[in-house]
């Protein structure tokens, strides 16, 4: 199952770390609406991205609810109807909460650096490292350590859990 290290910080705005992420980027800026629905899970997290025009994916992911660098093992899977495919797993699972956002999206070597305006909670920055298959969680960690102190993220900012655990925990 192919993984990543991740981190997610709360930041003041996307756009004030627009030019530090352009500066150290091999390629970006992507722009990118996206709308995930997540659905009861109990082996992880199970969400269905839409992506417009017609395309989605549906991503299985685990990785710790904790502040910091993380592993993070998913698996995903394209489809050209998303809108059936959320009614379905609406009604085989449950829906348990809806995402959406505006990323804009660089890469920094094998790193995605997502710089994310999500609806109703605020500005926010995701590293995902991606990991080579017999790679050590560690050297992704490591790297994740240096892009923060090169987009100056401080732990204090760091956060835990999902986008959707956010909008629980602040009723939105």
């Amino acid at each position: 199952m192919p993984r990543n290290v991740e981190i997610k910080a709360q930041i003041e705005s996307v756009e004030s770390l627009v030019p530090k992420a352009a500066a150290i980027a091999s390629d970006g800026p992507i722009e990118i609406d996206q709308d995930d629905t997540f659905f009861r899970c109990e082996n992880g997290r199970l969400k269905l991205r839409v992506l417009g025009g017609g395309k989605g994916e549906l991503i299985f992911y685990r990785r710790a609810d904790r502040k910091g660098p993380k592993e993070s093992f998913f698996l995903r899977s394209a489809t050209s109807a998303p809108d059936a495919l959320r009614e379905a797993l609406s009604l085989a699972y449950g829906a348990i909460g809806r995402v959406r956002k505006h990323r804009t999206l660089y890469r920094v070597g094998r790193t995605r650096v997502h710089l994310d305006k999500v609806e109703g909670l605020g500005h926010f920055l995701e590293l995902e490292v991606v990991l080579g298959d017999d790679e050590p969680a560690q050297a992704g960690i490591q790297e994740a350590h240096r892009l923060m102190e090169k987009l100056g993220i401080q732990t204090s900012q760091l956060i835990d859990g999902a986008y959707v655990d956010l909008q629980a925990r602040r009723g939105v």
